[in-house]
């Protein structure tokens, strides 16, 4: 059978029409949250034939999932055979029960996801990232790549000398991570003489940030990485609620969608879908998933929706790369930004070792950024203007951020493990960067 992903237009549409009806008739037979949803807006499902008839139902929520969390399970607990949290870097973490079912979705998902970053049995990929710790990503990834018969190499994430260790023990073509992580790397291997650029890796897939502007160039990180070393780069964007991964092929012009995995909608100020190209909050509803599905989930991130046919073949739609949460919007000296811009300066910055951003209300009600770095003793002690002046890193940094981002936000020097200690707090599992104090 043909992979609906390379089917026309017309009939993916009529694919995902076909399973947004079945996942209504399953909402109303077996989910007590939906049930009362449909009674309580009298919605009458048989009317929901088509993607375009979803703009009559109400939008669930991330307050939803936690005031009503045990009403989003749609089997009984005894089919449940694993369980899974949100990372809650915003807010409170959101239980999910996974079914055998669910499972062998993830793995078929990860499994394509793979396929369309380039990878086939016979690749080794390691993991630089955790497989415990409630997190679904880290097992999805090890399911995908069992289902696709390829090899993985489970290190988990940070310490670079056990990464080049196993790379030099085991050879792997492949590295799934954060992309931040890269520079770490590659600096470690600089100061270790570790001839990296000659090592096994050919491929990385970063995992929860972006490496594309808008236009589908490479940022500021994906550059620092790509003038380093000359790999090929793949982006993914995913989440713990939608159940799914949008992967760049080899053309790197956006994220495709699995169709049998999940309906995207991008919706605009009025709640509305947005006409297409143009950026808005991505609206998902989960396809094939047992255990709790969700319907039109509001994610709260910003991105667009690109609906030629890719260069590969695939007339599946893509997603442009995120501009960030909508949530997290920040105004600052007329400018609208979003964190992902502030981050990318500074992950573009050698002497950086770690940072928090902070947005604040300011005394005149504007918002106002304040970003605390911690500084890497290596690299200022040879750069030929901070070894004297360490003051001057501040000076540097905000001439940085006009030249990228036409403002400058408050920036202060803080000791590393300072900062550390508030990208790491007890029990999280992603590093948080970014504190919303408004």
């Amino acid at each position: 059978m043909t992979d609906i992903e390379f089917q026309s237009r017309e009939e993916i549409k009529a694919f995902q029409d076909k399973r947004l009806c079945e996942a209504m008739a399953y909402l109303k037979q077996n989910s007590p949250y939906y049930k009362r949803l449909f009674d309580k807006c009298h919605i009458n499902i048989n009317k929901i034939t088509g993607i375009e008839d979803l703009v009559d139902i109400p939008f669930t929520e991330k307050k939803d999932l936690q005031l009503f969390n045990e009403d989003f399970l749609c089997v009984p607990r005894e089919k449940v055979i694993d369980y899974i949290t949100t990372s809650g870097t915003l807010s409170d973490p959101v239980t999910f029960g996974c079914t055998e079912k669910d499972l062998q979705r993830l793995a078929y998902n990860e499994k394509k996801s793979f396929m369309c970053a380039g990878l086939r049995p016979g690749n080794i990929l390691q993991l630089m990232t955790t497989i415990d710790k409630r997190f679904m990503a880290g097992l999805a990834y090890f399911l995908g790549i069992r289902e696709l018969g390829a090899s993985i190499i489970r290190v988990g994430n940070g310490i670079p000398e056990l990464q080049w260790d196993t790379i030099n023990r085991i050879k792997p073509d492949s590295i799934m991570c954060v992309p931040s992580f890269i520079p770490k790397i590659i600096q470690y291997a600089e100061d270790h003489g570790i001839d990296y650029r000659n090592s096994s890796i050919k491929k990385i897939i970063g995992i929860g940030e972006g490496l594309r502007n808008q236009d589908f160039s490479l940022n500021l990180l994906g550059r620092q990485i790509k003038s380093k070393w000359d790999v090929e780069l793949y982006a993914t964007y995913s989440s713990t609620e939608m159940g799914a991964t949008f992967s760049e092929c080899e053309y790197g012009m956006g994220g495709h969608v699995h169709p049998e995995l999940i309906i995207v909608e991008i919706i605009g100020e009025d709640n509305m879908h947005v006409t297409d190209g143009e950026i808005g909050e991505v609206v998902v509803t989960t396809l094939g998933v047992e255990g709790m599905p969700l319907l039109r989930f509001r994610t709260g991130d910003m991105c667009a929706k690109i609906v030629e046919q890719c260069k590969c073949g695939r007339n599946s739609y893509r997603l442009t790369p995120l501009v960030g949460r909508k949530n997290n919007m920040i105004k600052l000296k007329g400018t609208t930004l979003y964190p992902p811009a502030i981050n990318d300066v500074l992950d573009n910055t050698n002497y950086v070792q770690n940072y928090v951003v902070y947005v604040r209300n300011s005394e005149s009600g504007t918002d106002e950024v304040l970003v605390k770095v911690g500084l890497n003793d290596d690299v200022v002690n040879t750069h030929p203007t901070l070894s004297k002046h360490r003051d001057r890193a501040v000076s540097e940094l905000k001439n940085r951020f006009r030249a990228h981002l036409r403002v400058a936000p408050i920036v202060e020097i803080c000791p590393v493990d300072e900062i550390q200690r508030i990208n790491f707090p007890p029990k999280t599992r992603k590093p948080i960067k970014f504190i919303d104090q408004r």
